[in-house]
């Protein structure tokens, strides 16, 4: 890598077309390490306090203006937006709440459009599967099949029934006992994408 190339990659930050490694598990240890104890407090409260994910952002945000920034500041903010974008038809009819939306949106301001995007879909299918083995260990299974067929065919026709209909159904045909702690698989995601993945908006 010549000089120039070197100075310039400072400015251009990490998350543009480079290989993510041990090497940016280290410039994301702030975000990693948040996004952990987010976890923790989820699975014991099924909540995520709002001081823990606003200081995610405003820290994901400031460090976007440093020298070793992960991402520039406009893929910062449109990474904070590209969060709140992904789950806001999902909050919308109760499937989420307030705290995963936040949480995914501060983890953008980390990570950059690219990347949180990368991170609601391995989230998703993380999501899944745990919902899935819960449901097997407690003979639920058909429950969620049926539940989750009911489900869809009201976001089908949420045009006609409304968003408060299909907001009631999803809190009434729940599968488990408990809401599904979210912060778990965006944690998780993110370890995933950050090890596995590559950069680039």
């Amino acid at each position: 890598m010549s000089s120039e190339a070197g100075r310039d990659l400072p400015r251009r930050g990490l998350c543009q077309g480079l290989p993510m490694t041990w090497h940016a598990l280290v410039l994301f240890a702030p975000l990693v390490v948040m996004l952990a104890v987010a976890a923790a407090i989820d699975i014991r409260s099924r909540r995520i306090p709002n001081a823990l994910t606003g200081l995610l952002a405003l820290t994901g945000l400031l460090q976007s203006f440093t020298a070793g920034h992960t991402v520039a500041p406009w893929q910062s903010i449109l990474g904070l937006l590209t969060g709140v974008g992904l789950l806001l038809a999902l909050f919308a009819i109760g499937a989420v709440g307030g705290g995963d939306l936040k949480l995914l949106a501060a983890a953008g301001a980390w990570l950059g459009p690219r990347l949180v995007f990368q991170v609601f879909l391995v989230e998703a299918i993380l999501g899944m599967l745990i919902v899935l083995i819960t449901c097997a260990i407690h003979g639920r299974l058909r429950l969620l099949m049926n539940n989750s067929m009911l489900l869809a065919t009201n976001i089908a026709h949420v045009n006609q029934l409304g968003t408060d209909h299909v907001r009631e159904t999803g809190e009434s045909s729940r599968s488990i006992d408990r809401p599904l702690p979210y912060a778990v698989p965006i944690f998780l995601a993110t370890l995933v994408i950050l090890s596995f993945g590559r950069g680039g908006i």
